[in-house]
Parts: C-alpha cells; sequence; structure tokens
C-alpha cells in the first residue's frame, strides 16, 4: 500500500509560499464576506469571488506541481503498484480541477 507522506517536508521554503498564499485568500475570502454584509454591488461581490476562485485554482496547480516533481517521480522510480497508485491518483486529482 502507498505510504502517505507531506511533499513538503522539510521543504520550508514552499510550504512558507503556500501559506502566504493561503493567507492572502483567506483574506479574499473574508473581504467578500464583508461586502455581503454590507450589501455592496453584486457584481463588485462576484469579481471578487472570481478573483478569489482563481487564487484557489493557483494554488491548487502548484501543489499539484509539487506532488508530480516529488511524490510521483519517486513513486516512477520505485515501479510497480506504488507507481500504478500514484499515476491513478495524479490522474483523479487532474481530473477534479478540470471539472471545478
Amino acid at each position: 500500500m502507498s505510504e502517505q507522506h507531506g511533499h513538503l517536508e522539510g521543504n520550508d521554503e514552499a510550504v512558507q509560499a503556500h501559506l502566504k498564499r493561503l493567507r492572502r485568500i483567506e483574506g479574499q475570502v473574508r473581504g467578500i464576506q464583508r461586502m455581503v454584509e454590507e450589501e455592496k454591488y453584486c457584481i463588485d461581490i462576484l469579481t471578487q469571488v472570481s478573483a478569489a476562485t482563481k487564487a484557489l485554482q493557483a494554488l491548487a496547480l502548484s501543489l499539484l506541481d509539487d506532488h508530480m516533481a516529488h511524490c510521483l517521480v519517486d513513486a516512477a522510480r520505485q515501479g510497480g503498484e506504488e507507481q500504478e497508485l500514484k499515476l491513478k491518483e495524479a490522474s483523479e486529482a487532474i481530473a477534479r480541477l478540470v471539472r471545478s
């Protein structure tokens, strides 16, 4: 069975970059919440929702890139069942991102 581990273990720079991006997204979402509470113009709110969505998509692509560069490459080196499992996992993750 596949060993689940964080691909960012020991990569503090990548962790900090992802956390910085997540804090920015969190701020965007809080701003959207405030806009709704203040009953701002719908189109302005939708514009901010779109920006937050794009930021989340960029984060997802960055995480996927890291996963493919580390976990998938490691599994390919191992071959066999581990390789097949990680390839299937990556394919399913990509499909989810495409559908979202």
